[in-house]
């Protein structure tokens, strides 16, 4: 017996060993620009579902699922068998933009999935392998359609880390494109929330486009997310984006639905702008489309398909075992319901953790929609944004209620929970305006006993970082915790 033990503790030493020593080199020889690995110090050797096991032999749930990309989780066995298939065929993995059986099946899926209005009369363009991509191309679309060269995007935006993707995302430092407010209910920038705040955030748009002296010219288009996810989990009101839609199609301006986190069921809804029943001009499209695998596309109204040959072009975007993976992920959410099961188990999840909101007052907001969940974690003991003490105009902020003024962002916290989480088992994001929004994007196949030990590894992590704050108190200064990644 003890010279088993013995095996063991030695196996476990070796494990270690070789974990550490792979994160050492990590740091020694990879950009400091890497982000995930700073917060999740994990070496994944092996992944089914939701669990990764990692080098040293610990296993985790994992609830950042690629930044959303794993709608099916890790490996998942229609997936592996689609690429099984492309691999086992001779067939040639990277062919530009030529036409393939392969490609022409996973066009014709994801025809089979756009909203209605959009699809028999839809244009496709495969771009580079990343949604950043996908945004350029949209917006050299839509300028080369219109003849126009602005465009109109929101706050706490997130499109990408290329140029125009970047200009248009809410950490821009060099601005270049017109900023309009997204609504949202716990941060409101009006000060009132609800359908009051959504409606001012509308009619400032409407005052923006038809002022002759607002210094925004009529814009090439407009791009919003259906679910802002970096900028914290903010779902857009179903009333303000087809108020969006009418605005933008009254005025001859693209709307650019970008779904490259919200698409393939994520939110409840095969796509975002299912849920408002708004049919944009342009989607791009990224993550999950590709099964896993690297894959981007722009998908648009045949009217602007006004390109000439070469104007957009990337040397993967015939990425045949992306296709296939990415045939086989659209048809099984497609064909299972997963979209709907989404919708269910985000529900159950939201009513758990706002039970968790009720408990602590550390959690200052829970959000979300389908299997995209925020917990914003606040500073209790901060001083609260009451509406109408910045100044703004009576009638702003009439209505408003007192109960919605928000304590301040503490990212510091939800680090701290970030690292209860992984001590635990738990792989969380994190995200919002200041990084204090403990994020959830577990894949759409996750189990309801899995989401209950997500819930209760979570609910443990909340609880072990506000003791531990109410008993040492505050660290590092407010701001000083880790900068917002991006997927």
């Amino acid at each position: 017996m003890a010279v088993t033990e013995s095996v063991a503790e030695d196996a476990c030493e070796e494990a270690r060993a070789v974990h550490e020593g792979i994160l050492r080199r990590q740091s020694a020889r990879e950009s400091a620009a890497r982000t995930y690995a700073r917060a999740l110090p994990i070496v994944p050797v092996r992944a089914r579902g939701l669990t990764i096991e990692g080098a040293d032999g610990r296993r985790y749930l994992d609830c950042l699922s690629g930044a959303g990309t794993l709608a099916l989780g890790h490996n998942h066995p229609v997936v592996l068998e689609a690429i099984r298939r492309v691999l086992d065929s001779g067939a040639p993995l990277s062919v530009l933009d030529l036409a393939t059986p392969v490609k022409d099946a996973f066009v014709t899926e994801l025809f089979q999935t756009l909203p209605p209005g959009l699809a028999d009369r839809a244009r496709v363009q495969f771009c580079g392998p990343a949604g950043t991509d996908a945004v350029e191309a949209a917006f050299k679309l839509v300028r080369a359609a219109t003849g126009r060269t602005g465009m109109l995007a929101f706050t706490g935006a997130y499109h990408g880390m290329t140029a125009a993707a970047l200009a248009a995302s809410g950490g821009a430092g060099d601005v270049r494109v017109a900023r309009l407010p997204y609504p949202q209910d716990y941060r409101c920038p009006f000060g009132v929330g609800g359908p009051r705040g959504a409606e001012l955030s509308a009619r400032y748009t409407e005052s923006l486009l038809d002022d002759p002296k607002s210094g925004v010219p009529l814009p090439a288009g407009m791009i919003v997310e259906p679910v802002q996810g970096e900028g914290g989990v903010i779902p857009a009101p179903d009333d303000w984006l087809r108020r969006m839609r009418r605005i933008t199609a009254d005025r001859f301006v693209p709307l650019i639905a970008d779904e490259i986190q919200t698409g393939v069921g994520r939110t409840g809804a095969f796509w975002g702008v299912d849920h408002s029943g708004v049919t944009p001009d342009v989607m791009v499209l990224s993550k999950a489309i590709g099964g896993s695998l690297p894959l981007a596309v722009v998908v648009y109204r045949d009217d602007l398909d006004v390109w000439r040959p070469g104007a957009h072009a990337g040397t993967f975007r015939g990425n045949q075992l992306a296709m296939a993976a990415g045939t086989a992920t659209l048809a099984h959410v497609r064909e299972n319901g997963l979209a709907e099961r989404a919708a269910a188990l985000g529900s159950r999840i939201l009513t758990r953790l706002r039970a968790l909101r009720d408990e602590f007052p550390c959690v200052g907001d829970v959000r979300g929609r389908g299997l995209m969940i925020g917990l914003e974690l606040v500073d209790p003991e901060g001083e609260r944004t009451v509406p109408g003490e910045l100044g703004e105009p009576d009638a702003l902020v009439k209505g408003a209620d007192p109960v919605r003024s928000p304590r301040p962002a503490d990212p510091e916290l939800a680090a701290a929970v970030q690292r209860e989480c992984l001590n635990r088992g738990l792989i969380v994001e994190l995200g919002g305006r200041h990084a204090g929004v403990v994020r959830l994007l577990p894949p759409l196949t996750i189990s309801d006993e899995q989401a209950a030990a997500v819930l209760d590894r979570l609910s443990d992590a909340v609880a072990a970082a506000a003791r531990h704050r109410r008993d040492h108190g505050r660290g590092r200064r407010r701001g000083d915790g880790p900068a917002p990644r991006t997927g």
